[in-house]
């Protein structure tokens, strides 16, 4: 048979779609195996499906009854709710007065209210358990608020105290005298910024420094350089990691609009390392090294303990080798592979992650705790990699400043912390670090487990999450009790206890000690009542159940 010349570029043309065609769909059919099976792993349809739940709560009754316990049990809830009501309105009462004064005007306080506890109960614990917002003092591991009530810490300021609330004191107090000459100038460096870069680049065995506001804005810039330098757009992110709230890296609930260049990936998994190996147009993976806690899940926070199936717990070899497999294929495909350190950097080890599990990053971003005190953004990297603009093409850069980066007063108080970070006292914090904060969760849990309590504890060094044991839709009522018993927490409750490495072993009691009684008085109160048929995914089942009946409701109209 004989095909014309046009038959022929017909056919080539063909086959040649056809070929395009099956190499999008493997890497399409690739990529959604290598999102995670949860909805945190699907951001859009995450998305779609938070527009779509409805508000709805518990009336009194309800508050008590929503797991259809014994006529005796929603009677000794109630009461305990009452007891713990009347204890809250009487021991927190300026601090609550105040809380309530500025409410209104501080959408941020309006937002942490409404979400310390799952929306069904939100109305009755705001309306009766009042969290204050102020304290007035600390020192040591204490807080203490309005109305001089004192509290262990456990909220870390959400990562920032890593040695104790009295050196970062030192650390401001000594910073304002080093510069108080210069003042607020800014533009022009202070001359600490030196030694600040020469100690940064040891630490992290990096080039060069670039300072910024917070850890947010040092994560955006890495991502951007990584894309300037590698000429793709697509960012890989982990499943559950947090890395700051702007829009490329919470691309699920939460952010306004889709991230459509954000990859998603399952932790720990081939199939996103197969992704990383076939795809050309990944520009840096981003790994957030708390993860190790709880891998594809989400930072635990109280508002959405619904159930039971809060897990967490740590395999650091296991992580270390998923690591140095990722850090060897990000070499082979010339991705950048980026340590977002603002939270864990200084926590875990002086050197950091890299130093804790042993594998380098090309951009590793720092904040939290290393502004001794006051906020700041760090990026370490690769010197090709933190260059801002080609020598051959002057008018193509990566533009990126900031009226406060490298403020005097921030650079001081990160000088102070640098070098009090080389002190023999702090080297001594870090001696036998994992083995003593892990003896100390196997202690509490050993208490906990003497005493019958559905509640556990995993951590990551002196990080800390709060797990239950047993089936039951009242976890979220543990953080008040905790609370009652002098144990100061952060607004998502007891997803997240972080502990300033200066508790000593009487600290870590007597926090143990309050730890037990919250959960032996919950445990009288009757929240913990479960019947033995009910399982977490049962209790998922009523809730969809509810929502459903919710969004639905006028269908029975």
């Amino acid at each position: 048979m004989n095909f014309s010349p046009m038959t022929f570029l017909l056919s080539v043309l063909v086959a040649a779609a056809l070929a395009i065609m099956v190499t999008k769909l493997k890497a399409r059919l690739e990529l959604s195996k290598a999102k995670h099976r949860s909805l945190a792993g699907h951001s859009r349809l995450a998305r779609r499906i938070a527009a779509l739940v409805p508000f709805y709560d518990y009336d009194e009754t309800g508050f008590f009854r929503s797991d259809d316990p014994p006529d005796d049990i929603a009677a000794r809830r109630r009461a305990g709710f009452t007891r713990l009501s009347e204890l809250y309105g009487e021991r927190y009462a300026q601090t609550a007065r105040l809380t309530a004064e500025v409410e209104d005007g501080i959408s941020d306080l309006q937002f942490t209210n409404a979400y310390r506890v799952p929306f069904q109960y939100s109305r009755l614990a705001r309306q009766h358990l009042k969290a204050g917002a102020f304290v007035t003092s600390s020192a040591g591991v204490m807080l203490s608020d309005l109305d001089g009530n004192r509290f262990y810490d456990l909220t870390g300021s959400y990562g920032v105290n890593v040695f104790g609330t009295d050196f970062y004191k030192d650390c401001l107090e000594h910073a304002v005298a080093q510069v108080r000459e210069l003042g607020p100038v800014l533009g022009p460096y202070h001359p600490v910024i030196a030694d600040n870069v020469k100690r940064l680049r040891a630490i992290s065995g990096l080039d060069e420094v670039s300072f910024h506001m917070s850890g947010t804005e040092a994560v955006m810039q890495a991502v951007r350089l990584a894309r300037y330098h590698t000429g793709r757009r697509r960012l890989v992110r982990f499943c559950g990691a947090y890395h700051g709230w702007w829009g490329d890296v919470q691309p699920g609930v939460g952010n306004p609009l889709p991230a459509r260049d954000t990859f998603t990936l399952k932790d720990l998994s081939e199939d996103s390392l197969r992704v990383l190996r076939h795809r050309r147009d990944i520009a840096c993976v981003l790994v957030n090294p708390l993860q190790a806690l709880h891998p594809n899940a989400s930072a635990p926070a109280d508002s959405a303990l619904i159930d039971s199936g809060r897990r967490a717990r740590v395999d650091r070899a296991g992580y270390t080798e998923w690591l140095k497999r990722l850090r060897a294929l990000c070499t082979e495909r010339g991705i950048v592979l980026i340590f977002d350190e603002v939270f864990v950097g200084f926590r875990i080890a002086a050197g950091g992650a890299q130093e804790y599990f042993g594998v380098r990053a090309d951009l590793v971003t720092y904040g939290k705790t290393l502004g001794g005190g006051l906020p700041v953004g760090v990026i370490c990297g690769r010197r090709h990699l933190m260059k801002r603009f080609r020598d051959d093409r002057p008018v193509d850069i990566c533009f990126a400043r900031g009226t406060f980066n490298s403020h005097p007063y921030v650079m001081a108080a990160m000088h102070e912390f640098l070098c009090r970070l080389d002190g023999e006292d702090i080297a001594r914090l870090y001696h036998g670090l994992d083995e003593l904060w892990d003896g100390r969760a196997e202690q509490l849990n050993r208490r906990l487990r003497a005493e019958r309590l559905p509640v556990e504890v995993a951590n990551l060094s002196s990080i800390w999450t709060v797990c239950y044991t047993q089936p039951s839709r009242y976890n979220w009522m543990f953080q008040y009790y905790l609370r009652a018993e002098g144990l100061a927490l952060s607004w998502i409750g007891t997803g997240r206890l972080i502990f300033s490495l200066n508790y000593t072993d009487a600290d870590f009691d007597a926090v143990a000690d309050r730890f037990v009684a919250a959960a032996t008085t919950m445990e009288r109160d009757g929240w913990w009542w479960c019947d033995s048929a009910v399982t977490n995914t049962a209790i998922r089942r009523r809730v969809m159940r509810e929502m459903l009946a919710h969004r639905f409701a006028f269908l029975r109209g």
